[in-house]
């Protein structure tokens, strides 16, 4: 490739004000040599070694903002920038409307009776829902919707999914990934008029339809199609669109009136533009429509939200029944990543967060009130360990959600952060759940309506599972999209590179490679220094009264200086791996999805940490809350440590594995799992009845009825722990032999009640000690009872 020199001189004064960076030097002499000797060869290079993007990757990796997952690929991240960064609050329209609709409707619930016998929502329900616009959280109010924030949306999900899975995914789907996010965002001014009304009073019953029997992740697969012709509908010669889809997994699928539909355009009279194949559409479709098959149900894994497979076969629809008409005709896969932001973001984060809470609340109760070898099993070490993990994985997973709606209600669209959330998040619920179930044992396992935990238990795979399968979403997304947007210089080289005009992009490539190169040279030498002193001169948050007016106190500071220190030592050390990844292996990295997967979960462990560290902040008047936070910051640093290692012993290149491996761990593997003294004390937080174990567990339902499981977990609890004296009194006298509980006249031990009543008269308790111990025993009773049925299992 040659270029005439006087070309690219005349074309630099024209592109200094695309890049600006102080670090690079711009006179034009040096600027010459360095295009004709230094970025020239590389730029070539480049053209040729980069790997050809698809037009779907084009639009997934242009999906979405960058927000505070590039400070952490900068190596450089701004703390301060983080504690002044405003976590959304409630209004008092969207508090009311939680304690109120959505309360009743976790009252009126019977999840049981919903999933074993009905197999659906109660007709009241469906009745509920529609009549206090669940279905138009997110429409705006001129529409009839309610307009609540993205932390509204994600409250109400959190609580709704403590007591039924069905009903929570029922409301949420329609608030995230559906026809009235994607035309509020797309959508023509008469499409607006016509649908977001009726969405938003339940009228019409939504649902969107992508995924088909051969294209789930990929979508570029899909096999559904629509050709642009002329028809006759309603007496008229139409220009529209002939359809044949097949579909499956479409959440409100078998009961929706208004289906929204990807697939992909053809258009061989290039009766809309020149493009015989403009690709991916979105339209909508009535689904009363000649052709349509609907009505069938799927059942995932005894979860008894509708959701079913549609088909359509030589089905018109009008060209203007295109979301957002038929401009938009081939861009709805730039559509689609956008909108699923919310999904990954608020929806399933929330759900997550809220089996979290629930498994927090309960197991810790549970652990506490039920007793083995005449100790409460949370005494026990291996119990224990379970609940530190219950506990600190919620905090993390509220830590999480709170700070990416609240990014989202103040404008990000945080694809990446987003991808983090919903992989992690679902993750951590399923550890959460698995470790309930291993603390609950027997009772979590015996299915009825005092079993707690099993329908979640047996629910976690769907959230796994939908919204990007995790399994992709670790390996292929969060790095693989995170590199390139969220990293200072990639994003603006590929761009450079695909200039089609080779001169302009020289020149715009020059100077984003040239900043590449001074930036890997500074993480290079920040890297060593930092593993050196383990981050010890990093910059932290300082002292002072922040601009939202949550101070930093010296007491904050004391606890978490030494997490933020660590955590800047892992990001510039991030920082490098990542560009010596990307330098070494090109284009190759996107097929070594171990590595991708590996460095993906540095990037997390480090936005996970930064929320923990965010939240600590707000809630730092409390300071019960310290050790969950240490407990957070730990587990991270040495998951993040063990993803480095991982990395590090891949590397085909094994020369610069060595040399990164001393850079990062010149002292070896120095970070270590939470101790067993702080997992005990984060145990603790939810086996008392504590503020800290109501903050941690904040924003799920509860209830004081002791028909209802959570009630009579709580009543119990109260009541042991106010007989925890008594019954130490208790045992210390039989044990002692102070009391003969031995019933000669029938030959038999006494039970608990004859032998706190002989107790009583023989004057070694008293009245109050008798009662709180007889109540007590009756509640524990009633908190380990499972269910049993007849033989038929009515």
């Amino acid at each position: 490739m040659k270029l005439l020199r006087g070309e690219i001189m005349s074309s630099i004064t024209n592109e200094d004000k695309y890049f600006n960076d102080s670090a690079i030097d711009h006179q034009s002499f040096f600027r010459k040599l360095r295009l004709e000797y230094f970025s020239q060869p590389v730029f070539k290079l480049f053209r040729q070694a980069l790997p050809k993007m698809s037009r779907t990757e084009k639009e997934a990796l242009q999906a979405g903002s960058v927000w505070w997952d590039g400070e952490l690929f900068s190596g450089t991240p701004d703390w301060d920038k983080l504690l002044e960064f405003d976590l959304t609050q409630l209004t008092k329209e969207e508090k009311a409307f939680i304690d109120g609709p959505v309360e009743a409707i976790c009252t009126l619930i019977d999840d049981w009776k919903i999933t074993q016998e009905s197999k659906d929502l109660p007709d009241f329900i469906w009745q509920f829902i529609k009549t206090h616009g669940f279905f138009g959280l997110i429409i705006p109010k001129k529409y009839g919707g309610l307009e609540y924030s993205a932390l509204a949306h994600s409250a109400m999900v959190m609580k709704l999914a403590s007591k039924s899975i069905t009903a929570a995914v029922t409301i949420m789907v329609p608030n995230s990934l559906g026809p009235a996010k994607l035309i509020m965002e797309y959508g023509s001014a008469q499409q607006k008029e016509d649908y977001l009304p009726r969405l938003a009073s339940g009228s019409e019953i939504p649902a969107f339809a992508l995924t088909s029997p051969t294209a789930g992740s990929d979508a570029s697969s899909m096999t559904d199609y629509g050709v642009v012709c002329h028809q006759n509908f309603a007496g008229k010669n139409t220009l529209g669109i002939c359809l044949n889809w097949e579909k499956r997994y479409i959440t409100l699928g078998p009961i929706c009136t208004l289906l929204g539909l990807a697939f992909k355009l053809y258009d061989p009279d290039k009766l809309l533009s020149s493009e015989t194949e403009p690709g991916i559409t979105l339209a909508l479709i009535p689904t009363h429509l000649q052709g349509i098959s609907i009505g069938r149900r799927h059942y995932p894994l005894s979860q008894t939200f509708q959701n079913g497979p549609n088909s359509g076969k030589d089905v018109f629809i009008p060209i203007d029944w295109i979301i957002g008409g038929r401009d938009y005709a081939g861009k709805g896969w730039s559509m689609l990543m956008e909108s699923l932001a919310d999904g990954r973001s608020i929806s399933l984060p929330a759900l997550s967060t809220g089996a979290g809470k629930l498994a927090s609340r309960t197991t810790g109760a549970y652990a506490r009130i039920r007793k083995q070898f005449n100790r409460p099993i949370g005494d026990f070490g291996g119990v224990s360990e379970a609940l530190s993990r219950i506990a600190g994985n919620t905090y993390i997973m509220e830590a999480a959600r709170n700070l990416t709606v609240s990014s989202i209600d103040q404008g990000e669209k945080p694809s990446v952060a987003g991808a983090v959330v919903k992989y992690h998040l679902t993750e951590k619920m399923r550890q959460v759940v698995n470790d309930a179930m291993d603390v609950y044992g027997g009772a979590a396992i015996c299915m009825g309506p005092r079993n707690i935990m099993g329908r979640i238990y047996q629910a976690v795979p769907i959230s796994i599972t939908v919204e990007g399968a995790n399994i992709l979403t670790r390996s292929m997304i969060i790095f693989g999209q995170g590199a390139v947007r969220c990293h200072p210089y990639i994003f603006k080289e590929i761009t450079s590179v695909n200039n089609k005009n080779k001169i302009q992009g020289l020149i715009h490539f020059d100077k984003a490679f040239t900043a590449h190169v001074i930036h890997v040279i500074r993480s290079f030498n920040r890297t060593f220094f930092t593993a050196l002193t383990d981050g010890r001169f990093c910059k932290t948050p300082a002292k002072r009264k922040s601009k939202n007016k949550i101070p930093i106190t010296t007491e904050y500071l004391q606890a978490s200086r030494p997490y933020y220190q660590k955590l800047s030592r892992m990001s510039v050390a991030f920082a490098l791996l990542s560009d010596f990844c990307m330098l070494s292996l090109g284009g190759k990295l996107k097929q070594m999805e171990n590595l991708s997967g590996r460095l993906a979960d540095i990037l997390s462990y480090l936005y996970l940490s930064s929320a923990v560290l965010k939240q600590y902040h707000n809630d730092q008047a409390y300071s019960e809350d310290k050790a969950l936070m240490q407990w957070s910051c730990e587990t991270l640093l040495y998951d993040t440590q063990q993803a480095f290692s991982g990395v590090l012993a891949n590397l085909p290149n094994h020369t610069i594995a060595r040399l990164l491996k001393f850079l990062i761990f010149p002292f070896g593997k120095t970070y270590h799992k939470p101790s067993d003294q702080l997992s005990n004390k984060v145990a603790q937080t939810i086996l008392s009845s504590s503020s800290a174990r109501d903050r941690l567990t904040s924003g799920i339902h509860s209830s004081q009825d002791i028909n209802d499981p959570i009630g009579l977990l709580d009543d119990a609890l109260n009541k042991v722990i106010a007989a925890t004296e008594a019954e130490r009194k208790l045992h210390q006298i039989v044990k002692n032999k102070q009391l003969d509980n031995y019933n000669s006249a029938e030959k038999r031990p006494m039970n608990f009640i004859e032998t706190i009543n002989l107790a009583l008269q023989q004057g070694l308790i008293d009245f109050h000690e008798l009662k709180v111990l007889y109540q007590a025993h009756l509640a524990r009773n009633e908190v380990i009872k499972v269910d049993d049925f007849n033989q038929d299992l009515q």
